[in-house]
């Protein structure tokens, strides 16, 4: 894990986020125009996010009594990016509260210091069987806290 040196507050330098993930782009990712389309990166992210929380948080997306529903995500884009091409998402968490957790995400090209593309992700904690927002389960919260 990377530590956060970042003093400016701009969110697309690398720096500035505490994990990353390869992600080896796909022929399906383009778009008509030769880049990686736009919705895609929001997978990107998704998947940079949920990774660690499986990895790092425990969390069993199977079968667990509590899950993470996204309830708002938002992106920049700042260059294009193309299939076949290696990409890192990083990612830190930005604020941690009772049931939820607002995350920042970057998507750049493998080994870039300046991010293609970046964002932020907010998770809500449910109960599986009700729907209703839960705490976020402790061990999560540490994982979460990790990355803040």
């Amino acid at each position: 894990m990377q530590q956060d040196n970042t003093t400016s507050g701009d969110h697309y330098t690398r720096d500035h986020y505490r994990v990353f993930f390869p992600i080896s782009t796909r022929w399906h990712d383009n778009d008509i125009y030769g880049h990686v389309n736009n919705v895609t990166y929001y997978s990107y992210f998704d998947s940079a996010v949920n990774r660690y929380l499986i990895e790092e948080g425990g969390l069993d997306i199977h079968s667990a009594a509590v899950v993470a529903f996204v309830v708002n995500s938002s992106c920049d884009y700042r260059a294009p990016l193309a299939y076949p091409q290696q990409l890192e998402a990083g990612i830190r968490v930005e604020k941690i509260g009772n049931s939820s957790v607002v995350y920042r995400v970057a998507i750049f090209a493998a080994g870039e210091v300046q991010a293609a593309a970046g964002g932020r992700f907010t998770h809500v904690f449910v109960e599986r069987e009700g729907n209703r927002s839960t705490p976020i389960p402790e061990r999560i919260r540490q994982a979460l806290a990790r990355i803040a």
